[in-house]
């Protein structure tokens, strides 16, 4: 199961203990921000996009969206988001529970700079109704971030 994947990931980084699975869907960043009682912009949404064949994970803010002309000058192409299909065979999670723990080999994860304003974020867990609060340098540790980036837009504040 890709919560368990999730899971044993944290638990190599001692953060396994603070998943939270709730009893209801967490798979928008609205649904995950009723859940957790947050505000929607602290959701790390992790996105995955396709990149030469290669599968990319963007994590970014609940409020964030993707700027086109930001991500085609930062990768060199259009965007173009995996379908669910690609998702969970090219990342090993499904769409809802996409994040950046326990991915399959040769997944770059990228974290977007919407999420430097917050101390903590709540990332999914590899399920439709999980999340872990995690500090902005947890986050960077345990993700495995090849880097941070700029290519979102509509979260300035």
């Amino acid at each position: 199961m890709s919560i368990e994947r999730a899971k044993s990931h944290l638990e190599q980084h001692g953060l396994a203990n603070r998943v939270q699975e709730f009893d209801t869907s967490s798979a928008t960043v609205e649904l995950a921000a009723a859940a957790l009682g947050c505000e929607p912009k602290r959701i790390a949404k992790t996105l995955s996009f396709l990149i030469g064949g290669q599968a990319i994970l963007i994590v970014a803010a609940g409020d964030a969206k993707i700027d086109n002309p930001k991500y085609k000058a930062q990768f060199g192409t259009k965007a173009k988001m995996l379908t669910p299909e690609q998702a969970e065979t090219l990342i090993g999670h499904a769409v809802g529970g996409v994040c950046p723990f326990g991915v399959n080999d040769g997944v770059t994860v990228y974290l977007d700079c919407s999420l430097k304003r917050f101390d903590t974020v709540f990332p999914a867990c590899g399920s439709s109704n999980s999340a872990v609060e995690l500090s902005i340098q947890e986050l960077e540790a345990c993700s495995n971030a090849a880097a941070w980036i700029d290519v979102c837009k509509g979260w300035e504040e």
